[in-house]
This record gives structure tokens, sequence and C-alpha cells, in this order.
């Protein structure tokens, strides 16, 4: 699907006079009641003649962009639109501008497009059908045009990653499903590296070719990707995680009061958990958004690479990536602690020395926010513990339980109706709980959590019946997603839920 054609929706849905795109400046659209913003983000004069250049006439192409104004009328699943782009020294400029609307005008006269893969899509019928069918990803020729037409397809879809292998056609994940783009076909291995390294800094690729994998952040005008490029037994492969440009806000995740007492400490250690893929990232990133909102501190984040963009609010937010502003977490860490911080998030807590800096710096009157691959929360302060000696034990066990403040561990959920949610168990550590870290009975902590659930606190049972409550998402779902299944499954028959046996 052409770029413009998202615009150009919004164009017919907002009933707007014009669109108006601007290198150095974001996409805004003239309507009765003033401008409205689509895209804030300052656009490239590359970005825009891209765009343009998908839909432009056969009869155009030679030659384009030529300096000075170009006009074409050009027919958009949503109505017939007159398009027009002005190059010159300055930069460009670009108007769309609607001739009807709902898709019922005749088609404008245009050359027929030639059988070049490069070429833009042909023209397409104005009346849509009621259920439309997927549109095919188109293959230009140029690796950061094909690229770049996989990911507006990513983000036309929803999906949270692209998958791309080699001789493999590429692959979205949907709603946590995994779903492939056969009408795309295989991408050869040589092709998939072109793809991979018009977007890779040099930086990576030399990585790449000594490791041979790499994770680095790429960034267009509608959202930011996390990229891990690998190789396996075919060759080359990538998976690009969609980072919205938008941070979900803690109100709008429904974050409890008692996440949200988590971030007005002022020292702890707080831990975000969950298998790869469970919306960490994005939980944490709406705790350090209600902090910057609601806080005047100093706030450090050393990530692999960085995700989430927080701009200064109220606090003062240094983001610093490992393998470009620092050597590593550990060396990061250390550094903090000469940067005057209050606020320090590690990404990951990947080895011992990350976890011991960490609880060191939390015991030296820092909040510090991490984040482990454990599935539950009391599963987490073994996980911790365990990383550690066997003659250190016990000294780590004191200092975990007097730092350590909260555990929220989370899965997500298929939403009813499309969609997913995160299930969040919650473990606050109360004296009750510190005292069992301390003298090595964490297996007692679930016990603590269900009866500490007037404080705030929630196992993952109470999380998912809660959701299944709410009708957020299907009994059958929240089954699948328990630790304790049969558990869960007694508490839902008891709420009166109809469980199937087969679940």
């Amino acid at each position: 699907m052409p770029r413009i054609d998202a615009f150009i929706d919004r164009l017919f849905a907002e009933t707007a006079q014009e669109l108006r795109l601007e290198s150095g400046s974001g996409a805004v659209l003239a309507t009765a009641r003033g401008p409205v913003p689509l895209l804030r983000q300052p656009l490239t004069a590359a970005q825009i003649v891209g765009a343009f250049a998908e839909v432009v006439p056969a009869d155009l192409r030679p030659g384009f962009p030529r300096p000075g104004v170009t006009a074409f009328p050009y027919l958009a699943p949503a109505g017939q639109v007159e398009m027009r782009i002005d190059v010159s020294e300055g930069g460009v400029r670009a108007m769309v501008s609607p001739r009807s609307r709902g898709g019922a005008a005749e088609p404008a006269p245009r050359a027929e497009p030639p059988a070049d893969p490069t070429a833009a899509a042909p023209s397409r019928p104005a009346a849509a059908p009621a259920t439309p069918a997927r549109p095919r990803i188109p293959a230009p020729q140029d690796p950061r045009a094909a690229l770049d037409a996989l990911l507006e397809a990513m983000l036309a879809r929803r999906a949270s990653d692209l998958h791309l292998s080699s001789d493999c056609a590429p692959i979205l994940r949907v709603d946590g499903d995994m779903t492939p783009e056969k009408e795309y076909g295989p991408v050869s291995h040589e092709r998939l590296k072109e793809l991979l390294w018009s977007i890779a800094p040099e930086r990576n690729r030399e990585e790449w070719h000594a490791r041979k994998d790499t994770d680095f952040a790429h960034e267009t005008a509608a959202a930011r990707f996390r990229v891990n490029v690998f190789a396996d037994r075919k060759g080359i492969g990538a998976v690009l995680r969609q980072i919205p440009n938008e941070i979900l806000t803690a109100e709008q995740m429904g974050l409890s009061p008692a996440v949200l007492d988590l971030c007005r400490l002022h020292k702890g250690l707080v831990l975000v958990t969950g298998p790869t893929g469970s919306g960490k990232s994005t939980t944490l990133a709406a705790m350090i958004d209600y902090i910057n909102r609601n806080r005047d501190d100093h706030i450090v984040t050393i990530e692999d690479p960085i995700e989430f963009v927080h701009p200064n609010k109220r606090c003062l937010v240094n983001q610093r990536e490992v393998g470009i502003h620092t050597s590593s977490f550990k060396q990061a860490l250390r550094a903090a602690l000469r940067e005057d911080p209050d606020i320090v998030l590690v990404g990951e807590l990947r080895d011992l020395d990350t976890i011991a800096i960490a609880i060191e710096t939390a015991e030296t009157g820092h909040l510090v926010f991490g984040t482990l691959h454990t599935n539950t929360a009391p599963s987490t302060v073994d996980r911790i513990i365990d990383q550690f000696p066997a003659d250190r034990q016990a000294q780590i066990r004191m200092m975990l339980s007097e730092s350590l403040k909260g555990v929220i561990a989370q899965t997500l959920c298929k939403k009813i109706g499309g969609g997913r949610v995160a299930a969040l168990e919650i473990l606050l550590c109360s004296s009750s709980v510190s005292n069992l870290i301390r003298e090595g009975k964490t297996f007692q902590i679930p016990s603590i959590m269900q009866t500490g659930r007037g404080q705030g606190m929630a196992t993952l049972n109470d999380a998912l019946l809660d959701l299944a409550k709410r009708k957020v998402v299907e009994p059958r779902e929240a089954l699948l997603k328990a630790v304790a299944r049969g558990e869960l499954r007694g508490l839902l028959e008891r709420a009166g839920f109809q469980v199937d046996p087969a679940a």
C-alpha cells in the first residue's frame, strides 16, 4: 500500500481542505477548525519525495522529482485527490487536496503503469468492497524503499514484530500470532542483507560480521523499531519490534495505585519481569513517564538499544545507549553514581556484576528500575540470589531484603475483539516479605501475596481472573497464560464461568 494512502484516509475522514507536507516540519491537515497535526516528527525531503514517487503517473516518472511544481491526479482508496509537489533549493513542500469524497468520483485519466516492479501500484476501483482484501506489500528494487514498505505494512496491520529470515517470506506477529505474508514471496540471503544494511549503522554491520548478532534502533516518521540482526543456518535474519512514538501513560495503561506508589519512592530497587515480548519495556516507559510528569528529578536510563524516547518534562532525562554512549551496562551503571541521578533505569540486568551494582545503587539512596526474564514475582527473587556464588548468597539476601521494594511480573493476553492486554502480578516488599528473603524462605512469598491483597499485591491468577470478569479476555485465554492453572480453573468456575475441560 502506498504510504501516502494512510494520510489521504485521514484527509477524507476529517473533511479537510488540504494535507500539507513540508521538509523540516510534520504532516498537517488544514481543516475548518484549524490545523490538525498528523505527524509531529520533522519529515525529510527524501521521505516526501519517496511517498509521492510511489503514486506518480508513468509519464511523469522519468526525471521525477523535477525542480519547481509537479501536479497530477491520484485515485486513492478513500477518493480522488490532486497531488502537488514543489521542489526547490530550500526544501520540498507538498499538498494533497480532495477532488471528491467517499470514492464516488470517476477515475481521472492516468497513464497505464508499466510492468516494471518498481512502478507505482495501479489505480484501484473507486468503490471499496465491504471486506477489502489484504493489500500486497510492494517490493521495490531499492533496498531502503523495500524495507520501508514492509515497515509500513507492519504498522498498517498493527503488528508488534516483523520477522525476516533468509529464503522465507516476511512474517508479522499480529496479536501474538505469527502471520506469514505469503504474497511477498521468499527473500534470499543476499537480498535480505541488502535490506537490513540499508538501515544498519556501520558499527552494527561490523559487530554482526564479528559476532553474528547485533542490536540497534531504527526510526521512521511513524514509529521507532528495535532491531536484532542475527545469523542462522540459512543465512542472515532479523526481528524488528515496533516501539510506538507515543508513550502509553500510566493512566492509559490502568496501572494500579500500588504500582504508582513505587514511582513515588526515593530509593530502592523495582523490577519489571516477564518473558520476551511481554511488554516490560512499555510498562517501564509508562512508569518513567509518570515520574517525568510528577517529580522534579534527574533520570538516567541505560538501554541496549534506546527504545522509548523520553523528552524532558519536569525531570531532566539523560538516555545512554550501550555500544554508542557507553561500553556496557556495568560501566554505565558505575558511571551513573557520579552523574547525580535520582532515578536510574537499567534496561536489562544481564549479569552478576550489573545486578550487584544495581543493588548497591539502590542501597545508596537511588531509585533503580530494571528488568529480568522471569515468569513470576517470587521466582525473580530466587533468580537474583542464584546468580551469585554460594559464599555470597547470604550477603545478597540481606542486601536484597533491604533494597527490593517491588516486583511487577507480567504476561500478555489476547483481548476479546483484538489487541493484547497485560496481566500484572504485583509483589510489594513489606516487612513480612523482607523477612522471608533474609531467612531464605522465598517459597512462602506466594501465600504472603494472597494475604496482602489489601496492600495492593496481586498474584497472576488474581490479575487473570479480574480480566476474565471484566470481559477483557476469554476464560480459555486466561487459563492458557496461567502458571497455577488448576487453581485458576477453580476460581473461574466459582465465578460462574463455564470452562472447557480440555482447555
